[in-house]
């Protein structure tokens, strides 16, 4: 967990992207993002002069040459500011006519993941004295664990959504923290998202395996699973794909898999590779039939990128594959033929486990949309007998534009690592550690404790829900008590006023007495 000291120096960086001219929050994250690699690449090298001077060599390909010595952070970061402006901005012709931001660019495969998404990426700041005084700031940061330098760039990122800007990248992180805890990524897992935007669900799927599964690590085969084919994500804006990939890298993940193109294209024909999808797709997104991968089309006939996304995740996923996905309220019990017809897919064909209602306020400040959470396995063979559904009423962040923590951070935090000895204490503020100890149960079978449907967490058979067209709001399942209200008769009403009225006559007259 990040501490005040921390923020204050990532406060202290953004703040000067905005008063040295710079205010657009996603040119400050990849400013930043630029800035964070080239000292991490100056940091390789040194291992790698450390390892060569106390072993004598190493098999490891040098990133500098000695005469590229200028283009290192350790180097350039102790030179006066225009001298160090002019090795960003201007080709140095005794260094073969690069300038530090060229060098990075040129890197590709071998500078990591990071550096092959480097394709059209712009060095944005306009001074020397703001460059000076980012560098001086970024080299004080502790990037040496991964678990700081991974927090150091959530907190950065979460900047986003409190800039009120570009908002649609960002899904809270407890959100995707609490549908990484449902779906509990196992050790053979390929995770996927369609539509990873800053790779917070795959970021977050590994920081699981971090913490629950730590003996994992051990084993050399996970080892090369993890680095290699675990993560996948697919991206259509370059800029989100550079800070994904930065975000996975300094997460601890080297080798992610990062696909730069629209998923729902022609040119993706991604079939049965994944076996765990986490996602929160587009929503109110439109796109042309002649745009649209036409396998998708098959399975519902719409132009709504939230309902295609379904379709898409559908076909990506192995057989027994997982998937927890948010959607618009609309999907649930929109009446179009599209609509029904995915809805259809999911109960009849594949098995719908859960539908977890969100309240609308969710997602602010930069929209307000009511969505829910889709929990189903593909199976190809339907299996779907009971739907869980879940009344979320609270996240444990005010509902409003400022979404302040209601509760405390170790509050939140323990309703992830301990949900049964803080659901009481949270109770009406989260939700979270109920839905997932609920959860729990339903995996465990205990059917019983579902049966209530006045309550927030309840099952409903799959015959209901065929009844009912395939309509998967909670409000159409959910059973309100009322409380029976006894109205006295009108007669005696009336004759209650009239005594009330006699009484106030009374006192007016007692009153003018008393005045004389």
């Amino acid at each position: 967990m990040i501490t005040g000291e921390l923020k204050s120096q990532i406060d202290k960086i953004w703040n000067d992207f905005w008063t040295g001219g710079i205010s657009n929050p996603l040119t400050v994250i990849e400013q930043f993002t630029y800035l964070i690699f080239l000292k991490q690449l100056d940091d390789r090298q040194i291992l790698l002069e450390k390892e060569i001077n106390m072993l004598g060599g190493s098999s490891r390909k040098p990133v500098y040459t000695p005469e590229q010595k200028p283009l290192r952070w350790s180097s350039f970061k102790d030179k006066d500011p225009e001298v160090m402006f002019d090795l960003f901005t201007r080709p140095q012709r005794e260094l073969g006519d690069v300038t530090v931001f060229d060098f990075m660019k040129g890197l590709g495969a071998t500078g990591g993941v990071f550096s092959e998404y480097m394709k059209g990426a712009t060095f944005m700041i306009p001074t020397a004295k703001l460059l000076d005084r980012v560098v001086q700031q970024i080299d004080k940061l502790p990037l040496e664990k991964r678990d700081t330098k991974g927090d150091l760039y959530e907190y950065m990122l979460s900047k986003i959504a409190e800039a009120g800007t570009n908002g649609q990248f960002r899904t809270p992180r407890h959100i995707i923290r609490m549908m990484v805890e449902l779906m509990e990524p196992q050790k053979e897992d390929t995770i996927c998202d369609p539509s990873c935007g800053t790779a917070g669900f795959l970021v977050s799927a590994g920081q699981y395996i971090h913490e629950v599964h730590p003996d994992w690590f051990n084993e050399s085969e996970f080892r090369e699973h993890f680095n290699k084919e675990m993560f996948n994500g697919i991206e259509i804006d370059p800029s989100m794909m550079r800070i994904s990939a930065m975000n996975l890298q300094l997460h601890g993940m080297e080798h992610p898999n990062l696909i730069g193109k629209s998923a729902l294209a022609e040119s993706n024909d991604i079939s049965s590779k994944y076996s765990l999808i986490l996602a929160n797709p587009p929503f109110k997104g439109a796109l042309d039939y002649d745009e649209v991968e036409s396998s998708l089309l098959k399975v519902t006939q719409t132009k709504k990128t939230e309902l295609l996304f379904l379709a898409l995740i559908l076909r990506m996923l192995k057989l027994g594959g997982r998937a927890a996905v948010i959607v618009p309220d609309g999907v649930l019990f929109g009446s179009s033929g599209a609509h029904k017809s995915i809805r259809k897919e999911l109960v009849e064909n594949q098995r719908l486990q859960g539908v977890i209602s969100m309240p609308s306020g969710v997602f602010k400040p930069y929209a307000g949309v009511s969505t829910a959470i889709l929990l189903f396995t593909k199976t190809n063979s339907g299996g779907t007998d009971d739907v869980w559904f879940y009344d979320m009423k609270a996240d444990g962040y005010s509902l409003d534009d400022k979404r302040n923590l209601l509760i405390t951070e170790d509050a939140l935090e323990q309703s992830f690592t301990e949900p049964e000895n803080i659901v009481d204490e949270v109770k009406g503020k989260s939700d979270i550690a109920d839905i997932l100890m609920q959860w729990h149960y339903l995996g465990k079978g205990e059917k019983e404790k579902f049966a209530d449907r006045t309550t927030q967490s309840f099952i409903v058979p799959k015959a209901d829900i065929v009844a009912n067209g395939y309509d998967l709001s909670i409000n159409r399942y959910k059973e309100t008590v009322y409380e029976e209200v006894a109205y006295e008769k009108p007669e005696t009403l009336i004759a209650d006023i009239k005594v009330l009225d006699l009484k106030r006559q009374q006192a007016i007259e007692e009153l003018e007495k008393m005045l004389g």
